[in-house]
């Protein structure tokens, strides 16, 4: 098994294209050929992390965190980055990053919070636009089955919970088969064909427009398959950032918070003043996501579980919900364990390694 195989499975997980503008997921360091002698998880690459790889037999450190964000202009080693970036070149160390396209996932960061969390019923807090194509093509009668399963088969025609989902319309195509041309009706150079054929219509997501086009002209009957494909501005309500759900039953605040503190393992919990109400919807986001307060408040949630909010941001909660910030690692430490089984379902006699170092920059006195 190589690098690319780890990368593979992670990726069909949590495609690159879901990534947002400012990050750099992917293969960091590394050669995508080298042999995957063992895979070290960890939440962020320091050099602490870096060494423990390297004393446990692992050649590949798959983290949530980017170690580089942007270009390097020399690397003396006068930084940890640098420092690490040298150490791993000389080590064969494969540095792999998947962030923000593992948290715009269904079934990411996010929901891994939900499942710590025991939330019912959840659904994206902000479903992300932009990111849906139409397919539009057009088959003999004969084939249209055949065409709409090879398509299906590649990823279209999925919308929420359901899958196989198409239009199609009757109607006449024609064509007239030019010099050199091998038609599946006529004859080179010969007349104008017209025929009974069907239209296809499906949706599809930005990952999947390459496969579904190859299943597409592999599946065909014609030499040159006649097709259109559109973005569309539709929501995908399986991607985005944050998500909402609900407990089980209803807690007052002070019992959620404890709730919260001992499930999300943290000991500390930020928070502005209690409402007095019961909580029982929540809205959750890993990392940074003061910039969703506004969608956990048009969702009607109680209570918004996320990190990093600045002092003044607590004031915007306006007696309108209960900000709960219990820090950016402590928000996004279970994240390990998504990319432990999406790689041990891939490749269930390869081992992973769990880091046994905690990243977090952020240290408490008490």
């Amino acid at each position: 098994m190589f690098i690319k195989d780890i990368i593979q499975a992670i990726e069909e997980f949590a495609p690159p294209t879901y990534q947002e503008g400012y990050d750099n997921s992917g293969l960091q360091i590394g050669n995508l050929d080298d042999e995957a002698k063992g895979v070290l998880i960890s939440l962020d690459v320091t050099e602490a992390v870096l060494d423990e790889a390297m004393e446990r037999g692992a050649n590949m450190i798959v983290a949530h965190h980017p170690l580089l964000f942007s270009g390097l202009k020399q690397i003396t080693g006068r930084n940890y980055i640098e420092r690490i970036v040298r150490k791993a070149i000389k080590n064969d160390i494969n540095i792999y990053a998947c962030h923000t396209n593992l948290d715009n996932v269904r079934h990411g960061v996010n929901a891994k919070i939900c499942e710590k969390l025991g939330l019912k019923n959840t659904t994206i807090l902000s479903p992300m636009g932009g990111v849906l194509y139409k397919l539009f093509t057009y088959a003999p009668k004969d084939a249209a089955d055949k065409v709409r399963d090879a398509l299906f088969a590649a990823g279209a025609g999925h919308i929420g919970a359901y899958s196989e989902c198409s239009f199609s319309t009757d109607g006449q195509g024609s064509f007239r088969p030019g010099e050199g041309t091998n038609p599946a009706i006529g004859e080179s150079e010969g007349a104008r064909e017209t025929l009974d054929e069907v239209k296809i219509e499906v949706l599809m997501d930005k990952a999947s427009r390459s496969r579904v086009l190859k299943a597409l002209f592999a599946a065909h009957p014609y030499e040159e398959v006649a097709y259109e494909m559109i973005a569309i501005d539709n929501i995908n309500q399986d991607l985005g950032a944050g998500m909402v759900g609900e407990l089980v039953a209803p807690m007052n605040e002070p019992d959620f918070l404890a709730y919260l503190k001992e499930n999300m393992h943290t000991t500390c919990v930020r928070h502005t003043p209690l409402l007095g109400k019961d909580v029982l919807k929540v809205a959750v986001c890993g990392g940074s996501g003061s910039f969703l307060l506004g969608n956990a408040i048009a969702a009607g949630a109680d209570v918004f579980v996320t990190g990093d909010f600045k002092y003044h941001q607590f004031f915007d909660a306006d007696g309108k919900i209960v900000i709960a910030d219990i820090g950016h690692y402590e928000s996004e430490q279970f994240t390990n364990e998504i990319f432990q089984d999406i790689i041990n379902e891939k490749f269930p006699n390869f081992a992973t390694l769990l880091s046994n170092l905690s990243t977090n920059p952020v240290n408490y006195f008490y």
